[in-house]
């Protein structure tokens, strides 16, 4: 059984344009996107699906040179994309992450994938509801359940978000992780706004540099222990 985690990028983005590729002071936010899904102990290929348009050839040159495979396909049909990707790859299963959260932690994204394969579900994720910090969400599909929800649905809303009818259908299995809630669930740790990208800058100045990849409680550790920079993105949170 191959195990593909399958990281969704491009160059676009109406809020933050470039964003995957802005740098964080020891690469950019895409290579560390894939050098940790590359940790992620379950997976066994990693796969970055961008789009076809000469802005992304950026995106895809970023990939190459990480060591990752770069697929292109639709820009706005995203789930045809992914299911261009692990057909690509022959993936049985696949690890959904976006390239706007390089703060995934590999051993979260593994229990999710666990949890999973433990139930025999079509679909699981951590974030149903959300009960982690913003910006750990991932989730785990097979490709019969992707190829399903491709032929399933003609929705562009489905198809530019992927996996919003796994996490509807009625015949879909799902199971989900649940997280320690409270004030954690508040905090954002993705990049859409230029505050965003300040406040994880200055995270990522404060961790240990690679090859490290401190887990997501040692990243809450340090904001509880200085406030003014879990302060710098607050406007932007989920209530």
């Amino acid at each position: 059984m191959t195990v593909a985690a399958i990281v969704q990028a491009r160059m676009g983005s109406t809020r933050l344009p470039g964003k995957v590729l802005m740098d964080l002071g020891h690469g950019t936010v895409l290579g560390e996107v894939l050098r940790r899904a590359r940790a992620v102990r379950a997976v066994d290929v990693v796969v970055c699906a961008t789009s076809e348009l000469a802005e992304d050839d950026a995106v895809a040159g970023e990939a190459e040179r990480v060591g990752v495979v770069a697929f292109r396909g639709s820009e706005t049909d995203v789930l045809a994309r992914y299911r261009g990707a692990a057909e690509a790859v022959k993936a049985d299963v696949i690890l959904r992450v976006t390239a706007d959260c390089p703060l995934i932690d590999p051993e979260l994204c593994n229990e999710v994938l666990s949890r999973r394969a433990e139930a025999n579900a079509d679909y699981a994720a951590n974030n149903m509801p959300p009960s982690f910090p913003h910006g750990l969400d991932c989730e785990a599909f097979t490709y019969a359940a992707l190829r399903r929800a491709d032929e399933g649905t003609c929705s562009p809303h489905d198809r530019e978000h992927v996996t919003p009818w796994l996490r509807r259908e009625s015949s879909v299995a799902r199971v989900s992780i649940e997280g320690p809630g409270g004030h954690l669930q508040e905090h954002r740790w993705t990049l859409d706004y230029p505050e965003d990208y300040i406040f994880l800058r200055e995270v990522f100045a404060q961790l240990p540099p690679p090859p490290a990849i401190p887990a997501w409680c040692e990243v809450v550790t340090l904001l509880d222990s200085q406030s003014e920079i879990a302060a710098i993105n607050a406007m932007w949170r989920r209530a």
